[in-house]
């Protein structure tokens, strides 16, 4: 019993420790330790595997997305004990993928290596990848991201995309667990496999995979720092306009004024004439393009988009966001979840999807392909889009989450799709991390988060392939079912050779 709540309690520390792993505080190093914990543990209590792999989990999910309550409690007015229960749901399903991978890698696995180092990266990969578009997909907290863009793992993101990291940090905390058991020549191949891995993130570091193209954009991201609690209120709704007409006539000479998502808190086809005639020509004066995030009609009028519009191009060319959230921009199965909403208050929770293949949207001599909120999330999704733009722009409003770790977890995500594309992002948020990430996936700059601020650079566009965009997620997947069935049929073998002597 004492020791079953001592392996307990330590899985469930360190599963909460991975926070430190991540964004804001990107101590990249304790990923593989923490996760070899959980293994050494395992390998201790195999009988046991999935109860450890579920409570590492769901601690670290739960320490890492503690700021859904924030959105559901503190901005969205949910009772408190109704919004904890709500907290903890996303985190009890998603704990189910990694506890999956540690039991079946315990239940295949015929001895310590075909376990740890062919089965459980291949699983644990396997998972993550799953559980990123199950049930419209969550990818937020996979354990690649800890690695962005610290580690020298990360050179791997141009090569594989984040699910080759994900593999490379699994594999890392594998052979940490096997390395003081084994002696001598195989502990020797271990060292050499895992210099191999992270000496060949390092040299992929220096690679350019794209080339410059054009002349560098400037541009100017606008934080407004509108309050959610105020965002939606009619009684404040020509302040927040009058807070962006002033933020737009004061920034400096721009080509491209940027807006965060839904700053202008009304459909398009309601905006004030008078207004967008007079923000128009403030941008225009300036020789700017003015993008905006800005609700938008459906063109047949039968429902509305999470749109990104160029206001002063007379044709007002748009993307609207494609991939949308679960009972935040959508109800899923409404006649059984529809009575969640009697609980909080959830402006325009009825958003249809914009559309696979939009276009990017043109701007001087460069082309930008632009995605809404949580979709720099899912990095195969925006390869195409990528293919045919020289940057990326992400608009958010992460006002729904206070001044908690998403808005640093999200820039952390933006990294990982800049390394994986090559190509820059700009990040326009309402409250944060409105920024700037370079081609190498660095922070070029970034404003102040929870403050109302003009963020100006100047940004080179880039065209060109990374190997990720020509194959996507598709070596790295089918590497690891190639692995997993390797250890079913080794397991196979192995209980084929073990009858072999009780025939005879």
């Amino acid at each position: 019993m004492r020791r079953t709540l001592g392996y307990l309690l330590l899985v469930l520390l360190a599963g909460a420790a991975t926070v430190f792993a991540f964004a804001p505080y990107r101590l990249f190093l304790l990923m593989p330790l923490l996760l070899a914990l959980l293994l050494e543990l395992v390998q201790r209590w195999p009988q046991r595997a999935f109860l450890l792999g579920y409570g590492w989990a769901l601690a670290a999910y739960t320490s890492n997305f503690y700021w859904i309550y924030i959105s559901l409690h503190d901005i969205g007015g949910m009772p408190a004990l109704m919004a904890g229960a709500m907290t903890l749901l996303l985190p009890a399903w998603l704990a189910l993928f990694p506890a999956l991978a540690v039991w079946l890698a315990c239940r295949i696995g015929t001895n310590s290596a075909s376990r740890w180092l062919l089965l459980f990266p291949a699983l644990w990969t396997l998972g993550e990848w799953l559980r990123s578009w199950m049930l419209t997909g969550f990818p937020w907290g996979a354990i690649g991201y800890s690695q962005i863009t610290e580690s020298p793992l990360a050179g791997l993101a141009a090569v594989t995309g984040i699910h080759g990291v994900t593999y490379a940090v699994a594999l890392s905390a594998a052979i940490l667990v096997l390395l003081p058991r084994w002696r001598r020549l195989p502990q020797l191949a271990l060292l050499g496999l895992v210099t191999a891995l992270w000496g060949g993130g390092a040299w992929l570091q220096q690679q350019q995979w794209t080339q410059a193209s054009g002349k560098p954009l400037a541009v100017s991201l606008l934080q407004g720092n509108i309050p959610q609690s105020l965002k939606w209120d009619p009684a404040t709704f020509e302040l927040t306009l009058s807070t962006y007409y002033r933020m737009v006539a004061s920034a400096p000479p721009s080509d491209l004024l940027l807006l965060p998502e839904t700053a202008l808190p009304v459909f398009l086809d309601d905006l004030p004439s008078g207004y967008l005639t007079m923000i128009n020509g403030d941008a225009s004066r300036r020789q700017a393009t003015l993008i905006t995030g800005i609700p938008r009609r459906t063109d047949d009028g039968s429902g509305y988009l999470n749109a990104v519009v160029a206001l002063n191009d007379p044709a007002q060319p748009y993307y609207a966001k494609n991939h949308l959230v679960p009972f935040g921009e959508f109800i899923p199965l409404p006649a059984v979840t529809g009575w969640i909403y009697r609980f909080m208050d959830m402006p325009l929770s009825g958003f249809s999807r914009g559309g696979d293949s939009q276009a990017p949207l043109a701007v001087a001599d460069q082309r930008i392909a632009f995605n809404v909120c949580y979709e720099d999330g899912f990095g195969e999704e925006l390869i195409g889009p990528a293919a045919g733009a020289t940057m990326l722009a992400n608009v958010s409003n992460l006002a729904w989450f206070g001044s908690s770790n998403a808005m640093s977890q999200q820039l952390q995500l933006s990294q990982a799709r800049v390394l994986e594309t090559g190509r820059p992002m700009l990040r326009a948020t309402n409250t944060g991390m409105t920024a700037v990430i370079d081609a190498s996936g660095e922070v070029q700059t970034v404003a102040a988060p929870d403050t109302r601020q003009t963020l100006t650079a100047r940004v080179q566009g880039r065209s060109g392939l990374t190997p990720y965009m020509r194959y996507g997620n598709a070596p790295v997947l089918w590497g690891c079912v190639a692995l997993l069935l390797a250890g079913i049929a080794l397991h196979v073998w192995q209980r084929y050779r073990r009858q072999l002597p009780a025939a005879a």
